[in-house]
This record gives structure tokens, C-alpha cells and sequence, in this order.
């Protein structure tokens, strides 16, 4: 982690034009093509979240903006972000999970396995400092529905500065598949530019 110099940071202006306001956030809700991750997750015998979830975050770790948080105040770039997400239990509630980020999808995935099954062993959400880390993206998932919008909870903290990443259930149209995607970010930290530039790199490392 280390500091950015506001006076000689060319979003400078940026950030403090949208902090000052009551909610700085805001956020798109499209779709990526997965019909060759699905095809490749179940050839190799991966699961499918297992897969995107790995995709998506060495997409959102090839965009610096994304990497900015704000920490006492304070604008900062982390070396890597990880990833937080959600994981449904049988009886209907949910437990948060935390991942260390790595390329090698095996080691990645071997830890997301482990947190799935904390989650499953236990009750209540499984906050697990999430509510004070920074160095991560949160993702959430849900498989019953597809969506063309999206609103998350937010108690209108003008520091809350980790973006939030939610995916639905996939559908399909002329013999391809389509997962619908919602990302919001602080608007003094990252652009549309931005978001655009980490929703190319994901449909690549979706079709790799």
C-alpha cells in the first residue's frame, strides 16, 4: 500500500468534487458473455462461480483505479486487491467469505473451497473483519435471477470506497449464454473509463 500525493494527482479535482457529496457512488448493470467460461468451468470440472469469480478478480487487479481506497482519509493504492464475497447456506441466509488473490487458479480456489465450507459450518454473516478491510472487492451472487438493475445497501459513509461487484444467473439467447453484472464504485475514485476498461479485461479472461 502506499499514498497518493493529492496536489500532483490528476484526479485530484475528480475527488473532491464527487466526496463532498451525500452518496459519491455510482455504478452499471450489463452483461458479459459466458459461454465459453461455462463450456470450459465444466470441461475441466471447475465450478462455475469458482471460475468467473477467479476471472473477474484478475480483471479487477489489471485496473490501478480500482486498486484506490480510502484509508483515515487518506487516498491510497494497494499492490493487490483480494476478494470478498457472499456464499448461501441451505436454510436461506448467507456468510461472507475472504480470499487472497492469486494467478494460480488452483491455490485460489483451494482457499475459496475451504471458506465455502466455513460458511456452511456456521451461522450469522461470518464478518471476519469484512467491515473494516479495504485491500478487496466484494462480489455477490445471485443464482435465481437474472437482472437489468441492481441497488445495494450502503449507509452513505463518503469513505466507503471498496466497489461492489454483483452477478446473476446466466441466460441464454441465440445459443449463447449471458451473465448479467453489476459494478458500483466511488465515483472520486473511478470513472466509467475505468469500469469499462476492467469489463473488456473481464470478457477476455472469460473467453481465454
Amino acid at each position: 500500500m502506499r499514498f497518493i500525493d493529492l496536489n500532483n494527482w490528476n484526479r485530484k479535482e475528480h475527488f473532491e468534487f464527487f466526496s463532498k457529496m451525500a452518496s459519491p457512488y455510482f455504478g452499471i448493470t450489463t452483461e458479459v458473455d459466458c459461454t465459453k467460461a461455462y463450456q470450459n468451468a465444466k470441461e475441466n470440472e471447475r465450478s462455475f462461480f469458482a471460475h468467473y469469480l477467479h476471472k473477474s478478480m484478475i480483471a479487477i487487479n489489471s485496473v490501478e483505479e480500482l486498486k484506490f481506497r480510502i484509508v483515515d482519509d487518506k487516498v491510497v493504492i494497494f499492490d493487490k486487491i483480494n476478494a470478498g464475497a457472499t456464499v448461501g447456506r441451505i436454510d436461506g441466509t448467507f456468510g461472507f467469505i475472504f480470499v487472497n488473490f492469486s494467478d494460480d487458479f488452483q491455490k485460489f480456489n483451494a482457499e475459496l473451497q475451504s471458506e465455502i465450507q466455513a460458511v456452511k459450518n456456521s451461522t450469522g454473516l461470518r464478518l471476519n473483519d469484512d467491515d473494516v478491510k479495504k485491500d478487496l472487492i466484494r462480489h455477490s451472487t445471485i443464482p435465481w435471477n437474472s437482472f437489468s438493475g441492481l441497488l445495494h445497501p450502503t449507509n452513505l459513509d463518503k469513505t466507503e470506497s471498496v466497489p461492489k461487484i454483483t452477478f446473476g444467473k446466466f441466460t441464454i439467447r441465440d445459443e449463447k449464454k449471458f451473465l448479467p453484472i453489476s459494478i458500483e464504485a466511488h465515483h472520486g475514485l473511478v470513472d466509467g473509463f475505468h469500469l469499462a476498461k476492467y469489463l473488456n479485461e473481464f470478457q477476455k479472461q472469460l473467453d481465454n
